[in-house]
């Protein structure tokens, strides 16, 4: 069991209220068999809750026209093909494609699981030519719904995934401070996985604060506050032990003065005691500010660190014509703490030279990619699995390549946890609905209720773990079925515990069968950028130091490429481990270069956090 993702509800709320707003309409027209359509769209509001609210703007209707298309496709199929056989292998294809479509774009949670598992039921619905158009209609306007339904709290809160992402960063980065502290300096197994955490949440950090959109004065600010909060976060990247530290923990701390005592846990005005432990105090209680919706806190800067804000700020088009309004406000910030200034700056800009957007996710797509493989595990997998669904007489045999689909991870090992988390939370699943028959049995009202709870338990149980989102996923799942059709409940339960293990055995089966060998050319690839990146590092900590907006740009960007390319590093290392029948890892090169990048970019993250000298 895991802690619960700090955002679980947000998700959860937005599909409850996407699903409730067409659900009690059909249920007010006398329309129940039309809700499978209508959920195609709303569940659409489980997605890219991650995002600014102007990426999830472009994100969502992306979405939606896959979910749509997908529908699409499984309705005319099921309109046109009567074969059952011939069905299951174009849900399989349907469901391959989901899956590395999604993998290649990164759309995160709940990934390719939602739009297979409405493909794959229409693929069996009995259906009409004529009447397609108007069920896309249906699953076209519930998905405008649900990015209304996903957009709302930009009213209450713009700029509130840039400040969480921003605060996971600065608990990510307080969380290393203890956990070298409570080493007394020395380098245990904790260290370099805290290490890994914190360096890979200040760059999906950057990477958020690059898709938020700074158009106006304010939201220049607002960015430019968040930018000082991750440049400190980052700092502590550079702290390879306590002597490290206690430059950085020996600087001024308004921010501890303006708070009360209860907040800080410090008396007002009392001096902080140098450390590591002071330090990440400090950086959690930002992070509780920030989640919080309070104002800003306070931030203190190096010269090189505002340098480097203000060097990038000046690059864009039109901010050249203010040199002299930069060069005040980077005084400024060097000299005293700076939230928000009064004229904030331009915001940062990512690291030139690294492919973005649609470009991107041809490059993940291109031949040879690691994901292709994982596609042809999850078609060869359903295909087989819908097959032999139908050998032993289950009237469901979506179910079958559902089960098989939602258990193909990254990995084997992976997979196979997937697999055992997916047959528990069914299991449990099955008897919870038979606990809830009576309920379903009072009419259709009851019926939409235990839908939107489990709707919504099941958002609040699978990030603590798969099989306890599960638990609530299969009432929902025969909830929807019995919308659309009436079928004896032994019939149901028993269809579905039969198509689960068939789904997963046959699904591991074949994750075994088709390997992905192509992991470990990830890894060489891997190698090859972090090397790269970090020669770029080390021939610029070789050069003298020379203060100035240019060196302080550059020293950022090459940091930002090194640990971007670390990150991936160990993520293609993680998923490669997890296969069976590579050839050998090269551990100790992967090893050194892990260990090499992190000095190279502890030591750009310390040339700019050098304290400015007072003045």
């Amino acid at each position: 069991m895991r802690r619960p993702v700090d955002i679980w509800h947000k998700p959860a709320v937005s599909a409850l209220v996407a699903l409730a707003v067409p659900d009690l309409a059909l249920y007010g027209l006398g329309r129940l068999d039309l809700i499978l359509y209508t959920s195609a769209g709303a569940m659409c509001a489980l997605y890219a809750h991650g995002l600014p609210y102007a990426a999830r703007a472009r994100t969502l209707p992306w979405v939606v026209v896959g979910m749509v298309a997908s529908l699409g496709v499984a309705l005319s199929a099921a309109s046109l093909i009567a074969s059952t056989a011939l069905l299951v292998v174009c849900a399989s294809l349907v469901a391959a494609v989901h899956k590395v479509v999604c993998d290649a774009t990164r759309i995160g949670p709940p990934g390719n699981v939602i739009l297979t598992f409405i493909a794959a039921s229409a693929f069996f619905v009995p259906q009409r030519l004529g009447q397609v158009p108007l069920h896309l209609a249906l699953a076209l306007g519930t998905g405008a719904l649900a990015w209304l339904v996903c957009m709302a709290p930009a009213l209450v809160r713009p700029r509130g995934p840039e400040r969480i992402v921003v605060a996971r960063a600065l608990e990510a980065a307080a969380g290393l401070l203890r956990t070298e502290a409570g080493t007394g300096g020395g380098a245990p197994v904790g260290v370099a996985h805290a290490r890994h955490t914190a360096a890979a949440a200040v760059n999906a950090a950057w990477h958020t604060l690059f898709l938020a959109p700074a158009r106006t004065p304010a939201a220049s600010a607002a960015r430019a506050g968040l930018e000082r909060l991750l440049v400190r976060a980052e700092s502590v990247l550079g702290a390879t032990g306590h002597a490290a530290l206690d430059e950085v923990a020996a600087e001024p701390a308004p921010y501890e003065a303006r708070l009360t005592g209860a907040e800080a846990g410090l008396g007002a005005g009392v001096e902080v005691e140098p450390g590591a432990e002071a330090e990440a105090d400090r950086l959690v209680g930002w992070a509780r500010e920030l989640r919080s919706g309070r104002p800003l806190p306070v931030v203190t800067l190096s010269t090189a660190q505002a340098d480097e804000l203000a060097g990038v700020a000046a690059e864009p088009a039109g901010i050249a014509a203010k040199p002299a309004g930069i060069a005040a406000e980077t005084a400024s910030v060097t000299e005293k703490s700076a939230g928000v200034v009064a004229e904030a700056p331009a915001p940062r800009r990512r690291a030139p030279g690294r492919p973005g957007g649609l470009r991107a996710v041809l490059t993940r797509l291109a031949p040879g990619s690691p994901l292709l493989p994982i596609g042809a595990r999850v078609a060869v997998g359903c295909v087989l699995a819908g097959w032999a669904s139908m050998g032993v007489g289950v009237g469901h045999p979506y179910w079958a390549v559902v089960s098989a689909a939602s258990i193909y991870q990254a990995n084997t090992t992976l997979s196979w946890q997937r697999a055992l988390q997916r047959t528990l939370g069914n299991l449990l699943g099955l008897l919870l609905y038979t606990a809830l028959l009576p309920l379903v049995h009072l009419g259709p009202l009851a019926m939409i209720a235990l839908a939107l709870a489990c709707q919504f338990g099941a958002e609040a149980g699978i990030t603590r773990n798969y099989w306890l989102g599960s638990v609530c996923v299969t009432p929902m799942a025969l909830l929807l079925t019995e919308f659309g059709s009436q079928v004896p409940a032994t019939t149901l339960i028993a269809d579905r515990w039969l198509d689960t293990v068939v789904g997963v055995a046959v699904g591991l089966a074949c994750c075994v069968l088709v390997t992905n060998r192509r992991a470990a050319d990830r890894i060489e690839a891997a190698l090859g950028r972090v090397a790269a990146a970090e020669a770029v590092a080390t021939r610029l900590l070789a050069e003298a130091p020379a203060a100035g907006i240019d060196e302080a740009r550059e020293i950022g960007w090459a940091r930002d490429r090194l640990a971007g390319c670390l990150v991936e590093l160990r993520e293609a290392v993680e998923v490669a481990a997890g296969e069976w029948w590579q050839r050998d890892l090269p551990e100790e090169r992967i090893a050194h270069a892990e260990q090499r990048g992190h000095q190279a970019l502890a030591g750009l993250v310390r040339r700019l956090s050098t304290p400015a000298l007072a003045a």
